[in-house]
């Protein structure tokens, strides 16, 4: 791991000294990108590795699937320099920078349609030969792909600029750069391996797994975990995860894509102060860490929609509290619609009822017993466990798979009560524990009260 570590940092380096020949500008997003590796360099450990701990022994079990960053990092960078030497978006009018990332995004919605149909074509028991039915569907999917490539580097850099302009303006600037620079890469992403206690729900390992694997192969990795360590295992998806550059699923939809681009941007940030320093130092850390950046990624990811995009702009986020919802009279006459999010809160808080219990075995069979209700209702959840809860319940902007905790919803209302989004992340970035995010809610509660 040193070895690796040094590389990255080499490559760093050099991309540092190749972007100072062009402008400072180029010089600072050079220097904060290769101070973010050197700064994780430090913290690499030197000591041999506790053969009996839960990384060493999920990480043996799954050492054939596991994601290779370094190689990855390295292609990566050595791309972004040569188009940071370019720059052609400086050059671009604003007109023309949206609809280049509009066209852009056209194009990766087309190739996933292709994909998609090639998929269908392939488990079609109907079709005899789906080579050769697919034969024109996969020449027109290819040199669309070699389209994407072609034009990929530049839509980053206008989506990048885009979103630092927005941080910018909204306070998170140092002598007008957003530092660290925003870094984004569509890419096929990992997933990850999440790993939780079977007696409560939480994430106490994740580990990046490659793109790409078959059902059948996240059901053998994970069972041999559970067997071997006897925990609760799942890998899921991600939609994006905070290296530098950002990794960004690919994705059409413009939304999500400035969403996840602040998103991620914000775990950037967080790293040089105690929040961020100390993510998953504790249950409570991890989701703080993670609702704070879906709440920049949601206020930021609309801004530059309302600015660049206005037709694509959802309202924008409102964290007024609310109080709790009266039950509403039945009406026996008309079964009531599935609600995913209450019925998935419903399905938490009881788990953590029969796990504080005692009562795993119980815990898991409704667990079983509830994922087959999702299913039935359209909701295509593969395995419905405490890793899963571990994993979604971090993400605790919105309500659902949190059930009952109250760092989201803590969260949320000090934001309401922030004089701005930046004031806001400056209070918290410097929190080490949900008691102080009590405590500042607490006095948040009495200006209200004496105004």
């Amino acid at each position: 791991m040193d070895t690796q570590c040094r590389v990255i940092f080499m490559l760093h380096t050099g991309l540092l000294n190749y972007l100072k020949l062009w402008n400072w500008r180029a010089f600072w997003r050079g220097f904060w990108s290769a101070l973010l590796i050197g700064l994780f360099l430090i913290g690499v450990p030197a000591a041999r590795p506790d053969t009996g701990s839960t990384d060493f022994r999920v990480l043996g079990i799954a050492r054939d699937y596991l994601f290779d960053f370094v190689g990855w990092e390295a292609g990566v960078l050595l791309d972004k320099a040569a188009n940071a030497a370019i720059a052609p978006q400086r050059y671009m009018s604003e007109e023309e920078r949206t609809a280049y990332v509009r066209d852009y995004l056209a194009l990766v919605d087309e190739i996933a349609r292709l994909e998609s149909e090639v998929n269908r074509l392939y488990v079609d028991p109907d079709v005899e030969d789906p080579a050769a039915a697919t034969a024109d569907l996969r020449a027109r999917r290819d040199a669309l792909r070699r389209q994407q490539e072609e034009r990929q580097a530049l839509a980053e850099s206008i989506i990048q600029a885009q979103t630092s302009e927005m941080l910018a303006e909204y306070g998170f600037d140092v002598g007008g750069e957003v530092l660290p620079p925003v870094a984004i890469r569509f890419t096929r992403l990992p997933t990850i391996l999440i790993v939780s206690p079977r007696d409560r729900i939480e994430r106490i390992g994740a580990y990046p797994l490659r793109y790409g694997l078959t059902v059948e192969q996240m059901e053998a990795i994970e069972a041999d975990v559970d067997e071997e360590l006897d925990v609760s295992s799942l890998i899921v998806p991600l939609g994006g995860l905070a290296v530098w550059p950002a990794m960004l699923i690919e994705t059409g939809y413009l939304p999500y894509t400035f969403e996840v681009s602040a998103h991620e941007w914000t775990h950037h940030y967080l790293a040089f102060f105690p929040l961020g320093l100390n993510y998953g130092a504790t249950p409570e850390l991890y989701t703080m860490n993670e609702t704070v950046a879906n709440i920049v990624g949601k206020e930021i990811g609309w801004a530059v929609l309302n600015r660049y995009y206005p037709d694509l702009a959802p309202p924008p986020p409102d964290y007024t509290p609310q109080p709790p919802p009266e039950p509403e009279p039945p009406q026996p006459e008309e079964p009531p619609a599935f609600d995913f999010r209450a019925e998935m809160r419903e399905t938490r808080i009881h788990v953590d009822e029969l796990l504080a219990a005692g009562r795993i075995e119980e815990a898991e069979r409704y667990m079983e017993e509830r994922r087959r209700v999702f299913v039935e209702h359209g909701y295509q959840i593969r395995k419905l466990n405490q890793a899963y809860f571990a994993f979604y319940g971090a993400y605790a902007d919105e309500p659902g798979a949190t059930g009952s905790d109250p760092v989201g919803p803590a969260l949320r209302e000090l934001r309401y009560y922030s004089p701005s989004l930046y004031d806001f992340v400056a209070r918290v970035r410097w929190m080490t524990t949900f008691d102080e995010v009590q405590a500042a809610l607490a006095e948040a509660h009495l200006r209200e009260a004496g105004r």
